[in-house]
């Protein structure tokens, strides 16, 4: 059974269980370090949530950000991740209902995330729990 909790604080376990699942979804991105890890899990508008099978081993993990704008409180669905070992039980699915619970509790009317199109899984996941594709642009620019 999994399990979804909020960090609340940061070890040598939740270190390594993000060295473990950060390589899995960026090969560019390297994963935090503890320092990082205590910034996102003390930052007010972050939620850093774990997804934790039964034998306490962190198997999945998405950053969820609630913040006011001037039209309304915002939440935006950040690096969600399965370990390779763990997909296929509802990890993802678990970590992102719960997110939306947060959301929605924290005042958010609208939850926003973007997947890769190649994500196909990830797309379909989305999609079955009513994230919608919206008919925007997305645009970076980097510093």
């Amino acid at each position: 059974m999994i399990r979804v909790v909020e960090a609340s604080e940061v070890d040598d376990d939740l270190v390594a269980a993000f060295g473990r699942l950060v390589p899995q979804v960026s090969g560019s991105a390297p994963p935090p370090t503890a320092a990082e890890l205590a910034e996102m899990v003390e930052a007010p508008g972050t939620r850093l949530l774990l997804a934790v099978d039964d034998a306490g081993t962190v198997v999945g993990t998405l950053t969820l950000v609630v913040f006011r704008i001037p039209t309304g409180v915002r939440a935006w669905i950040e690096d969600v991740v399965t370990d390779a070992a763990a997909r296929r039980r509802g990890v993802a699915e678990s970590l992102t209902r719960r997110a939306c619970d947060i959301a929605a509790e924290a005042g958010a009317r609208t939850v926003d995330l973007t997947s890769r199109p190649s994500r196909e899984a990830a797309n379909l996941l989305y999609a079955k729990l009513g994230f919608e594709r919206r008919d925007t642009n997305v645009y970076r620019l980097t510093l």
